[in-house]
């Protein structure tokens, strides 16, 4: 029996921090201390506070500690672990009450208003120890299914519990289940997109790194509601921590027997397997992922047929994204009014957001549907750096749009969002302050759904590339307000008439755009100016002689030698010769330079 457990984050971000590492240097000092029949070091996922990496939390009393560097831990060890002494430099201030008391962790105001369920094992278990998630109720739920609830049971409780996919159509998850096992075949399939594409979004690669036996049972549990007997998990190659980790449970699993041949004794078989991902983001829609899983290029194809009906080998099928997966096995075990107690009317449940962009607490949470949009940046993710303004946040990713901050107070739910003119995608939200340009936003989004364009249809393949062209125009000062009406016009063009939803959603970032801030658009077309300061071709930096003191520093870091002036004098900025880089202004030490 252990008196201390060390959980110590094993997700990317804190991996890219050096937390393996601290790992390794963590067992050779309590080795060294005589402590290993006494501490426990376990690797978990992602707890969600990434802006804090690496993380290490303490057990039994829950000390929290950020930032931790390698260096740090033989004090950890001979004052904390040995000594019983908390090593109060390196706590997360959260935790730490005016008075100097260490408060729990789940009071803190990233945590509080937040309730896991799809993210409940994340950075409490080892992922890679299936007996660790069988500790917390790992398979219940599948053995639940298979000795007490018919496949129509399992059904008809995903469709009271009011689970919609969390991939970002937000279609009911039962339904869906439903009009796949209507259809009868020789085979069916259970498909699991784990192909996160979005700019910013990481919810479900969390997810497989923290807890991949909740898919793994989930997906054995739509397997035995539907009548499938195998099931695929395609999951990007850019996520190695993820594949390594899923590899490990799918290989558990067997050897447990759950999954196989006659899981729980039964008559049930089922099995998973897993397919890698080159990165294309079209491969995100349905049709197109399991046209790569049999071999071919992804690309979409017409609909109807719906995979329900001819799917994966021209098979029903079923394909759900990993946040969905995940909520399923406890929806089984406790109800689904449990499950539908919580979030709106029409969207029921709790909803992971990967939160990025001008933000403090940089991470991952999950809060109940009908969460202000006001709450999740201001209190959980701790508002916005350097006292700047909140401009908007970007839901959905490149198929979203942006909520302006007229909008600022909006439930957080399928349809208010869809309603203003985003959506809620797959949990990615980009937070952005008074120093962006909403259209360079919108030209980036266009970028990159541009590059990832399959090309197979004409509305798409070439459409998106005209709308890049003015957009590009407009950041230059070099489109007319014709252009700006050819621009919408476009848009609506190619969302009526794009094969799939990538061409479909490609407009929703200029369309929220255009609708929210016309006058920055038109800022850039008539006054040749950028409100922001970001597009370059409309700026340009000065030099305020009143304030000049003559330093020569500027001079000395211009990467372009385009700032001339003599010592204690005045400096003056060749326009022709300014890359527009913002090195002199960074280095001036008298704010004497600005930008115009």
């Amino acid at each position: 029996m252990y008196r201390s457990h060390v959980l110590v984050c094993g997700g990317t971000g804190c991996t890219s921090s050096g937390s393996q590492q601290i790992m390794e240097t963590l067992k050779a000092e309590i080795e060294m201390n005589g402590l290993t029949e006494e501490v426990s070091v376990v690797q978990t996922g992602c707890h969600g506070l990434c802006a804090l990496g690496p993380i290490m939390i303490i057990y039994p009393d829950a000390t929290f500690y950020s930032m931790v560097k390698v260096e740090d831990i033989p004090e950890i060890v001979s004052e904390h672990l040995l000594k019983g002494r908390v090593v109060t430099r390196l706590l997360y201030n959260e935790t730490v009450t005016p008075s100097g008391n260490v408060k729990a962790l789940i009071d803190t105001d990233f945590y509080k208003k937040q309730h896991r369920i799809a993210l409940r094992n994340c950075g409490i278990i080892n992922p890679e120890v299936i007996e660790e998630y069988i500790g917390t109720g790992g398979y219940e739920a599948l053995g639940k299914v298979l000795t007490e609830m018919t496949p129509d049971d399992v059904i008809q409780c995903l469709l009271d519990s009011g689970l919609r996919g969390r991939g970002g159509g937000g279609f009911p998850t039962g339904l869906k289940w439903k009009l796949a096992k209507q259809n009868d075949a020789d085979q069916k399939y259970v498909c699991c997109n784990a192909d996160e594409g979005d700019p910013g979004a990481f919810m479900d690669r969390s997810v497989l790194e923290g807890d991949p036996h909740a898919v793994l049972e989930a997906m054995a549990i739509a397997g035995y509601a539907i009548g499938a007997s195998q099931g695929y998990i395609y999951v990007r190659a850019e996520y190695p921590i993820a594949v390594e980790r899923l590899k490990i449970a799918i290989s558990q699993a067997r050897e447990l027997e759950l999954l196989g041949n006659n899981i729980f004794g039964s008559d049930f078989s089922f099995d998973i397997d897993l397919r890698l991902g080159a990165g294309a983001f079209v491969c995100g829609e349905e049709t197109a992922l399991m046209t790569s899983i049999e071999g071919n290029r992804g690309e979409p194809r017409p609909r109807p047929p719906f995979p329900a009906q001819k799917g994966l080998f021209g098979k029903p099928t079923i394909l759900n994204n990993v946040e969905t997966y995940a909520n399923i096995p406890q929806i089984i075990l406790h109800g689904a009014q449990w499950f539908a107690s919580m979030g709106t009317e029409k969207s029921k449940g709790t909803k992971v957001f990967a939160l990025g962009g001008k933000i403090h607490n940089t991470g991952l949470v999950e809060i109940p549907m009908g969460t202000t949009l006001r709450e999740v940046i201001e209190e959980i993710g701790g508002g916005i750096p350097g006292g700047k303004k909140f401009k908007a946040a970007q839901t959905g990713g490149p198929s979203g749009g942006c909520i302006p901050a007229e909008h600022f107070d909006i439930p957080i739910d399928y349809d208010n969002l869809i309603s203003i003119g985003s959506m809620m995608g797959s949990g990615g939200l980009i937070v952005m302050d008074e120093d962006d340009c909403m259209v360079d936003i919108a030209k980036f989004f266009l970028e990159f759904t541009v590059e990832e364009s399959c090309g197979k249809c004409t509305p798409c393949r070439v459409g998106t590339k005209r709308m890049l062209e003015i957009l590009t125009k407009i950041t230059k000062g070099q489109a007319t307000m014709e252009d700006l009406d050819k621009l919408e016009e476009l848009c609506y063009y190619i969302k009526d008439n794009s094969l799939c939803g990538l061409g479909q959603t490609a407009p929703n970032p200029v369309l929220s755009t255009l609708r929210y801030f016309r006058d920055e658009y038109e800022a850039h077309i008539k006054e040749k100016r950028c409100p922001a300061g970001v597009c370059k071709a409309l700026l340009s930096y000065r030099i305020d002689a009143d304030k000049c003191r003559g330093c020569t520093l500027c001079a000395r870091n211009c990467p372009n030698n385009a700032i001339s002036g003599t010592v204690r004098n005045p400096h003056v900025i060749d326009q022709d010769k300014c890359i527009k880089c913002g090195a002199c202004m960074e280095k001036c030490k008298f704010g004497a330079i600005y930008k115009k």
